[in-house]
């Protein structure tokens, strides 16, 4: 799959295996959650362009290289995506958030957007959506849908763990759009939720049940 990136680092495996533990309680798995997020995001932010400057140091002038071009948004989708806004904005703190308000339909486990609030030059950005779960591909898919609407053309999805329907789904619908994930697991059970998966994650983050 020419668009999905899995992150294989041995911190991400790591982390994610703690994720999973149904004994995780609400302040580590909230802690994991951002901590995955911010390693994820520093392969997805890896092709950022670059320029030269030059810097003088206390010792000599330094030509070296700072970002350059587009600038980044994060647009988490509510509420679980909440939880890896942390971890991210520690990597690139000038990023502006927008923020997406989908849930799922309880017998169709259809996306439907109920708030959208994004910055105002959302596109001259380069976004980033993200979601701990990529399950279905609905709420993916709608949020991206929603992106695009408002002028944005270059767009990444992050998750923390991801399924083989959802990503089939998303590439089906957006194959411009590059999927950056910690794991791919086997698949959805007859709930929607991925197997084996770490159950509800926005239940989890936030302790609600």
């Amino acid at each position: 799959m020419a668009n999905l990136h899995i992150i294989n680092h041995p911190l991400v495996q790591h982390k994610i295996s703690l994720l999973r533990d149904k004994n995780t309680g609400t302040k580590e798995f909230r802690e994991l959650v951002s901590e995955i997020a911010m390693f994820i995001c520093y392969e997805a932010t890896r092709d950022l362009p670059l320029k030269e400057i030059e810097i003088e140091t206390p010792v000599a002038v330094a030509k070296t290289k700072v970002i350059s071009g587009r600038k980044l948004a994060f647009v988490p989708i509510l509420r679980a995506g909440l939880g890896m806004v942390d971890g991210v904005t520690a990597l690139v703190p000038a990023a502006k958030i927008g923020h997406m308000g989908i849930f799922r339909q309880p017998d169709t486990k259809e996306a439907v957007k109920y708030y959208s609030k994004m910055p105002d030059d959302i596109a001259e950005r380069d976004v980033i959506i993200i979601d701990p779960m990529l399950a279905t591909g609905h709420s993916a898919i709608a949020a991206i849908d929603e992106v695009k609407k408002l002028g944005v053309s270059h767009i990444k999805f992050m998750c923390i763990i991801c399924s083989p329907e959802g990503v089939d789904k998303v590439r089906e619908a957006h194959p411009d759009v590059d999927i950056y994930t910690g794991v791919m697991d086997q698949g959805l059970n007859e709930d929607k939720y991925i197997v084996p998966g770490v159950g509800d994650a926005g239940d989890r983050i936030f302790g609600t049940r």
